[in-house]
Order: C-alpha cells, then structure tokens, then sequence
C-alpha cells in the first residue's frame, strides 16, 4: 500500500504538471488532497513543516456542531457544521468519536441557561437526534460532583464529538497517496511562478531536509496555509485580510482532573465559553482567544496572561480541587485565522470559510476542523473552470474511506486487543491498520503508561508515516510528548529502541534528536512557569 514515507520518489517527479499544487498540510490541504486524488485530479500537496504541525495539531479536538454560533446568527454554519459531524461520526468511528457534554449554567450568566436550552433544542433539531435535557443544580452535582458550588444554577447534557486532530490529518494524507495523490514535508514554497499572462501557474519550492531547490507548475495552485495564509497573498501583492488569533490550552493529569466527559461554562471575565474534557489519558482545559500582530512561529509558547486565564475558569468550576499552574502536566499553544472584519471581541468574528482567486492564486482560508470536506469540495468546484474537461463528479464523497475491516479484526481478536481497542487502530490507521499489527513486535500491543497509544503506533508510525524528527512521533504521530509526564521522558530508552531500528538512526543521529526534542518540549510545551 502506498506510504508517505519515500520523500526522494516525490522529490524526483515533483516538477509537475500537476492539476492541482497544494501548499499546506493541515486539515484542510489534506482535505483537498484527499478529494483531488479520489477525483483523479494529477494532485501534490507541500507542506514546509511536518504534517499538521501548525493549527491542525493544536486544536481543541473538537468536531462539533458550532452550537454557539447560534448566539451570533450564523445558522447556515451551524446547520452544515452538524450534517458534517454527523457524516464524521458515521465514518470515521475509532477517529471521531461521541463526546458526552455538560454546559454548566451560573447565576448572572448571560445569556441565561434557558436561552442556551432553546438553542440546544434548535441544535439538536437539524441533527435528528434529540440528546439534550436539562439538569438542576442538585442533578448536576451527581452528574459532577467537583463542579459543585454556591453560585451553579443549573445545567444541560448534550452532545458533541472530538478527534485527534493530527492523526485525522495523516488519515486524510494517506488516503489522498492510497488515491493516486502525491505528498511532501519538510518542503517549503519559497516563491510563486508566473505564466504569460502574469498568472500563477506554480511555485518554487526548497527541501528543507536536503537543501534542494525545484520547480513544480500546475494549472491551479491552491494557498492552505492557514493562519499563514496572508503571507502567501504577499507575494501577487495583495494586502492582509485575515485576523490571527491565538489559542492555547493546559493539559492536567487525569487523576488531578478527573472528568468523564466535558465541561463547559462561561469564563468570568469575558463570558467565553471554556472547555474541559477528557482525551487521550489527560484532561485538557482550553482555549483563548486572542488576538496576536507579532512574527509568526512554528511552536509558540503559551503566555502568562493566557495561563491566568484559563487557571481563573478552572478555578470557578472546579475550585473545590485546589488545582495550581504546578499540577499542569503540558502546555500547547496554536494560530488560526479568521476573516477580520473589525470587531472589537475577536470570538465574535465569523467561522466562515472564504475563497478568494488572486493573479491565479486561489485562497481558501477561515473555516473550522470539521468543516474540513465541505471546504475540500467547495474549493474543487472553484477552481473547476480551470480544468477544462473536469466535469464535477456525481458521487457524493465521503469523509473518510470506507474500510474491509475483516483482516484486521480477525488478527486483533487473536491478539487480544478488545473491541474498544480494535475500533480506534482502525479509525487512526484505515486500511493500514493490518499492516502495523504485523510490524508489531512480541508485547507492543500494550498501552505506553497511561495513554491508550500502543507501543505498536510508535514502531509504524516510525516504519511507514514519514517521521524525519523525533518530534514528529511524539508531538503529531503519537501525542505522547502532551500526554506523559516531562514530554515522555520516562520512555525514552524504549523509544530509542524503537527509532534506531525503524528508522535507522545511529546513536549520534540519537542524541541530536534527542536534545532537539527536549529544548522544544522545554521552550514551547513545558509547564507554566518552567
């Protein structure tokens, strides 16, 4: 089955012509890769980091409905927004998975709790699902206990659904190569080539690994860049459109924050409404929302008055727990962008996604995670007068690949993994998820400490998912530099293992990856305060 690790065979044929040149491998980039592909579009997607190393591993992990879009007026978002969640929990079941939800309602809250219940029922209206019901004060303190306080009115249960972001980003990635679609990271557009007519017609691009130049022309290129988006535009000369904001989040150990679900309620200060759920073996609380005019970073470190922030939310919901800044296990700070309209309060802005065709160069920016193959297609159709004889297709496309899952089963059943267990390699991996049970080693399809990672992921994500950093396996292929204590420090001979054989790395190549990982986790994922 095709992978995404052979850098040098997509180096070699990466001058083109394409159909379609993607630059951007977050969400979206892979979305339209995905769709590109399936439609036997000549795709190829660059990306000058690791895959989804930017806003699309940074994320709240949510895929949601956009319930609070609601209070803004954006309707038509918010009904797309659940008709996506739906498709995404109907597909990608292991991925994207049901997320119980508990909305804490305050006395002085506004909007008041019963105006959120009106809205919950709207809610659950366009899904078809009626999953909501409300809760006094007394039922959500057994629902919650450490939620309990003097000044909780009552409450709403509901429900969501939340994902890893990076991993769905592989999934769609792989999908897009398994399609005929072409793949590269650690490549950057230096430049933009233009035709006859002053048109974009491709882009110059450096390997960042081998220090190698080229140029690949296709007859659309497309800017997913994200919150780097404006950076593109540059250079046919267009001024600034988006607004970048800043997110960051706090991750505690389970056992000091213990939820089985999430939390939501309104922060005290500014009445944005603050997450706290439960994910992959931590609990994460989040996010700001902030606006940010600095240079743009790669990994950016969260800032005091985000820690104050999100310490003060945790402090008026679970303040019975006594939690401080030292009970934080990591920290993760991420940009997004959206259109900038000029509102003072950034949160108001709008979600939309916008689509802009500038000298040749076509922009598809804003949007959210789980608007992913509305804004893939929506971009195709786009630029569909560009590709004469490409006629919109009559499917109806998936999200994500339907799976044989006969192989797999049989072979995980006889390894002993449940079916909970059995569900999620499938939903993270696709239709690799029988390959990496055979790459796996006698007692590697055991959790790594607390998390529900096999060791198992960590050998094939080395093997096949194009790891060139330790970075890369720890922080995107496997979250474990978030999730284990000191960035998963304590695994790090076993981890050594692992690499040395899959990936080949001698013990020098060893410690400068090593060192590498640690100044990261330090500068940018460390706890507050470290």
């Amino acid at each position: 089955m095709p992978q995404i690790t052979d850098r040098d065979a997509v180096w070699d044929g990466i001058s083109g012509p394409w159909d379609v040149l993607i630059v951007g491998g977050g969400i979206v980039g892979a979305g339209i890769l995905r769709e590109a592909a399936h439609e036997g579009l000549r795709a190829l997607l660059v990306e000058a980091g690791d895959f989804a190393s930017g806003t699309s591993s940074r994320s709240s992990k949510m895929v949601h409905g956009g319930l609070r879009y609601l209070n803004t007026g954006q309707i038509m978002l918010t009904v797309e927004s659940v008709r996506e969640r739906q498709r995404l929990l109907k597909e990608g079941r292991g991925l994207i998975d049901p997320l119980r939800i508990l909305l804490l309602a305050y006395k002085g809250d506004m909007p008041p709790g019963w105006v959120i219940g009106i809205g919950l029922a709207v809610y659950d209206t366009i899904a078809g699902k009626w999953q909501h019901g409300h809760l006094s004060a007394a039922a959500v303190e057994r629902v919650c206990p450490i939620a309990a306080n003097e000044v909780l009115a009552d409450g709403y249960r509901f429900f969501d659904a939340q994902t890893d972001d990076a991993r769905l980003v592989l999934r769609l990635i792989q999908e897009g190569v398994r399609a005929g679609g072409k793949a590269v990271h650690y490549a950057r557009a230096e430049g933009l080539l233009r035709g006859m007519d002053k048109r974009v017609c491709g882009i110059q691009i450096r390997d960042l690994i081998h220090n190698r130049t080229a140029e690949a022309r296709a007859a659309v290129v497309i800017n997913a860049t994200g919150a780097w988006a404006d950076d593109l535009r540059e250079k046919v000369g267009r001024k600034p459109r988006l607004r970048r904001l800043r997110g960051s989040h706090l991750f505690f150990p389970r056992d000091k924050l213990p939820v089985d679900r999430e939390v939501t309620f309104q922060h005290p200060e500014d009445r944005r409404y603050i997450l706290v759920f439960p994910w992959e073996g931590v609990t994460i609380v989040g996010n700001t929302d902030m606006d940010y005019r600095g240079e743009m970073e790669t990994d950016p470190r969260i800032r005091e008055p985000e820690v104050e922030y999100l310490m003060a939310a945790v402090g008026r919901a679970f303040g019975c727990l006594k939690l401080s800044r030292r009970d934080v296990r990591s920290t993760q700070t991420g940009f997004r962008s959206v259109l900038d309209t000029g509102k003072k309060n950034p949160s108001k802005e709008s979600r939309d996604e916008v689509l802009w065709d500038e000298s040749g160069l076509v922009t598809i920016a804003g949007g959210k995670l789980t608007m992913y193959r509305h804004m893939a297609c929506k971009t195709l159709n786009f630029i569909r007068r560009r590709l004469p004889g490409r006629a919109r297709p009559e499917r109806r496309p998936r999200a994500l690949d339907e799976l044989d899952c006969r192989e797999f089963t049989g072979m995980a059943a006889s390894a002993g993994l449940g079916m909970p267990q059995q569900v999620r390699l499938l939903g993270r991996y696709g239709h690799a998820a029988p390959d990496l049970m055979r790459a796996a080693h006698p007692g590697e399809l055991q959790p790594v400490g607390s998390t529900p990672t096999l060791w198992a992921e960590l050998r094939w994500a080395a093997r096949a998912e194009g790891v060139i950093h330790l970075e890369d396996l720890l922080l995107r292929r496997t979250r474990l530099g978030l999730t284990l204590p000191e960035g998963a420090q304590g695994e790090m001979e076993r981890i050594r293992t692992i690499c040395r054989e899959e990936l080949g790395w001698d013990d020098a190549r060893w410690q400068r990856e090593s060192d590498a990982y640690h100044a990261l986790w330090r500068r940018a994922y460390a706890p507050p305060g470290e």
